[in-house]
């Protein structure tokens, strides 16, 4: 089950639109588009969840992520997915749950989407008060980025988290 070019298109102009629409209009739009796909569309439940996630409604976000990731959303959506179901879960009060997702994402194959896996991971352990841990995570995920230093930030997040 694949989207057409045309209906990403136009999800990507609505997307990039959102700061134009009343909250309550964009996810109107939103499901407008979302219904062009056919029923128990892995995409439509996902693309659902982001208009509620992206308008203040992570309560009602995390049912339709988690049919996104039943229904089989594939491919970046799906990492997105669990990035963002974290975020959400977290937002809640739910966090031992988001870190237990981010953690197992942080073993799928890598991507561009890495760093906001370790960033929501940081958040995350912040909420459940490990916050030594989440500064280990934050400072590992910002390491290769540095200009200099990338071995020594590496090593002192390392340590930050090993045994005495």
């Amino acid at each position: 089950m694949t989207t057409t070019p045309d209906w990403e298109r136009r999800s990507a102009e609505l997307w990039a639109s959102i700061d134009d629409h009343d909250p309550e209009e964009f996810r109107r739009q939103v499901d407008k588009l979302a219904a062009e796909l056919p029923d128990g569309h892995p995409v439509a439940a996902f693309e659902r969840a982001c208009a509620f996630d992206s308008t203040g409604h992570s309560d009602r976000a995390v049912p339709l992520y988690r049919e996104a990731l039943r229904s089989g959303v594939a491919g970046i959506r799906r990492r997105r997915s669990v990035i963002q179901l974290s975020s959400s879960l977290r937002n809640i009060g739910q966090a031992q749950e988001a870190v237990e997702l981010l953690t197992a994402e942080r073993q799928q194959p890598s991507d561009e989407l890495d760093d906001a896996v370790a960033a929501t991971l940081a958040l995350a352990l912040t909420s459940v008060g490990r916050e030594r841990e989440a500064v280990s995570v934050a400072v590992a995920a910002l390491a290769p980025h540095l200009p200099r230093y990338q071995r020594s930030m590496a090593n002192y997040a390392r340590l930050l988290v090993e045994p005495e």
